[in-house]
């Protein structure tokens, strides 16, 4: 499965966190992962997809603390869940993910936005990224 189609599939995956209760989300993820067909659904592809997602949940409050701060006079409540989803793979990737440069986290997450997001979301998007970062370079 190429990085793209992880990333995507990750982003359904978080996407779905959004309607559960913390304590299912990991069952939620396993039943994402054991209806995925093609050839793509490895067994290697979907242990890293797991991965992956359980890495994101580690560090679920941080980032989201993050969004909030960089997405000015917008709550987590506020937010589409597209573009929270979004935000939420991507914030990832920039802090957490060193196999991934800064500039293809955002340059995915301003695709996955135009993809699934409403007609602002790639900008917002952008945005809130750039501004992440900005202070993870510094």
């Amino acid at each position: 499965m190429t990085r793209k189609r992880i990333r995507e599939n990750l982003y359904i995956i978080l996407f779905q966190t959004n309607f559960h209760e913390e304590g299912a989300l990991m069952e939620q993820a396993d039943i994402y992962l054991e209806r995925m067909e093609g050839r793509d659904a490895t067994k290697r592809a979907k242990a890293e997809l797991k991965d992956r997602f359980q890495s994101v949940l580690e560090h679920l409050q941080e980032i989201d603390r993050i969004i909030e701060e960089k997405a000015k006079g917008w709550t987590l409540s506020r937010l589409a869940k597209t573009d929270l989803s979004v935000l939420r793979l991507a914030v990832f990737e920039i802090l957490y993910d060193e196999d991934v440069p800064n500039g293809v986290a955002i340059n995915e997450a301003v695709e996955l936005a135009k993809k699934y997001g409403g007609e602002k979301s790639s900008g917002f998007v952008n945005g809130v990224l750039a501004s992440v970062a900005k202070e993870a370079d510094a």
